[in-house]
């Protein structure tokens, strides 16, 4: 299957579903360091060595352990963004050595990045045990059948993988592999709305890990096939929870502060208050969403949603909507901040100053 069909498959795989925020996001603090790191898969260097490590990978629904372990760290300066990944891995294979080909049909490990967390213009990046990797934007998420642009690079991009084993040996028994990435700031900031660094602020990402069954064909890995020749299904696991097999839901994603402390000084992070407004306005975008499967129109009323007021943190909270021919728009103002939030048709949030 070439990327394009790949792509095709994904907007039927990925057509609007979605569920209610029933417990935060994670969050991480990355903090900012003065030497740029080698990039070679290890994580030798004092600074990972005093970063810390994120809650450990758990399965995209949330509910279920993955087998195996996976866990990130992140830092930064002001050139990059640094990631690094261990995974546990009893049999590392990987088939996949084309640049920007469908790397999670070999197992793989993945970044997605939405610098202004309005759900539009995010990054998505796979890489596979072979350094292979593939880099892309979504305009908007596949539930809005948006375009995908595949060609799209993270120019200066620095990757590495380490092995903790034998790639592609089915005669051994493996530890796991470990990934090293840098990414440009000059690259990552173009669809943050700003040319600054997001220094003491938080941004939406996300990581996932990819895992398949495999079965062996003269001693050759691939994924695993049933009797009718469907290949079973894959593993997917999450640093911070989906709630949906479905990691294009960017609300969802994780948060992650890029602390200007350096490491080894106490940071503190709480994800503010007025996010939770934002997890509810994608609560009732999904309601209309329903709304106009069933009735081929848009609510004009937002009492048509059960949705014309809501309570957070001891607060009620007044929506507005406003309909046009175009689709519509829900406006919020914040009981904590004053600060005036917005959600449209097509799911994209805004913060109107």
């Amino acid at each position: 299957m070439n990327i394009q069909k790949a792509l095709l498959s994904l907007l039927c795989a990925f057509a609007f579903s979605g569920y209610a925020q029933k417990i935060p996001p994670r969050s991480y603090v990355a903090h900012r360091i003065e030497t740029p790191l080698n990039i070679d898969g290890k994580a030798d260097e004092q600074e990972w060595k005093e970063a810390a490590f994120s809650q450990p990978f758990i399965d995209i629904e949330s509910e279920k352990i993955p087998k195996y372990e996976t866990r990130v760290k992140m830092l930064w300066d002001e050139e990059n963004l640094y990631f690094y990944a261990e995974l546990n891995e009893p049999h590392i294979w990987a088939t996949l050595k084309q640049r920007d080909t469908v790397i999670f049909y070999n197992n793989d490990f993945e970044i997605f990045i939405d610098p202004d967390g309005d759900t539009h213009n995010y990054y998505e990046f796979e890489m596979n045990a072979l350094n292979t990797v593939w880099d892309l934007l979504l305009v908007k998420p596949y539930r809005e059948s948006a375009p995908v642009l595949d060609s799209w690079d993270i120019q200066g991009l620095q990757t590495a993988v380490s092995i903790n084993g034998t790639l592609n040996d089915p005669t051994d028994t493996d530890t796991g592999w470990s990934v090293e990435i840098a990414m440009p700031w000059s690259v990552l900031v173009e669809a943050s709305g700003s040319n600054d660094l997001p220094a003491d602020q938080f941004w939406r990402i996300n990581f996932s890990r990819v895992n398949w069954d495999f079965e062996l064909n003269e001693d050759r890995y691939s994924r695993a096939q049933d009797a009718s020749g469907n290949y079973l299904p894959e593993y997917n696991w999450v640093w911070s929870p989906q709630g949906v097999i479905n990691m294009h839901e960017p609300e969802h994603w994780g948060y992650v502060y890029f602390s200007s402390k350096p490491l080894g000084e106490t940071e503190s992070f709480s994800i503010p208050v007025d996010e939770q407004i934002r997890w509810k306005l994608y609560e009732i975008y999904r309601k209309q969403k329903d709304f106009y499967n069933t009735h081929k129109a848009w609510a004009e009323d937002l009492d048509d949603l059960d949705a014309a007021s809501f309570e957070i943190e001891g607060k009620i909270v007044k929506p507005e909507i406003n309909t046009h021919k175009m689709g519509w728009t829900i406006f919020v103002e914040s009981p904590f901040t004053g600060y005036m939030y917005s959600i449209r048709e097509d799911g994209k949030y805004l913060k109107i100053d």
